[in-house]
């Protein structure tokens, strides 16, 4: 009989920076990869991420992490004007509610009249079915390569 092992969603810390880098690296070379070239991969997630920026901007946004039977498996992070930074998933469990448990923690985090976010082709579907509007698809640089996103909107109500 196999166990159900309950998620939790936590406060970021620091000891917690080093495992979301490899995990933003592991998920971006999986899942998005169906919908960006190799190139593109490694533009976006060479696996050399500054830690010590990182640590800080997720020190300075709302950030959270996701726990599986003591794994983590997610993170997100927004910040108090309602740019929801990052939000990603291990590829191993996608589509179990996870990014959804996390978009709804960051959404409630601050008092703004809207959320924005640059949502990957891989993501658009996911902020779509969030009631988020695309502004518009834009080209982004990185590493002198081009990636294409979407900045996306989505109203609160409140603010």
């Amino acid at each position: 009989m196999q166990q159900k092992f309950e998620m939790i969603i936590r406060k970021y810390k620091p000891s917690d920076c080093k495992k979301l880098a490899e995990l933003f690296y592991y998920t971006v070379h999986t899942v998005n990869a169906k919908d960006y070239t190799e190139e593109q991969l490694n533009a976006w997630a060479d696996g050399k991420v500054n830690l010590n920026a990182w640590n800080e901007s997720f020190l300075e946004h709302y950030s959270v992490v996701a726990e599986k039977d003591n794994e983590i498996v997610g993170f997100g992070d927004i910040d108090k004007t309602g740019y929801l930074d990052r939000l990603y998933v291990h590829s191993k469990y996608q589509n179990q509610g996870i990014a959804t448990a996390i978009c709804d923690e960051l959404e409630w985090a601050f008092s703004v009249s809207r959320i924005t976010t640059h949502a990957s082709i891989t993501a658009k579907p996911f902020f779509l079915g969030r009631r988020y509007q695309v502004v518009k698809e834009q080209q982004v640089i990185r590493r002198g390569v081009s990636l294409t996103n979407f900045v996306m909107e989505k109203s609160t109500g409140n603010g």
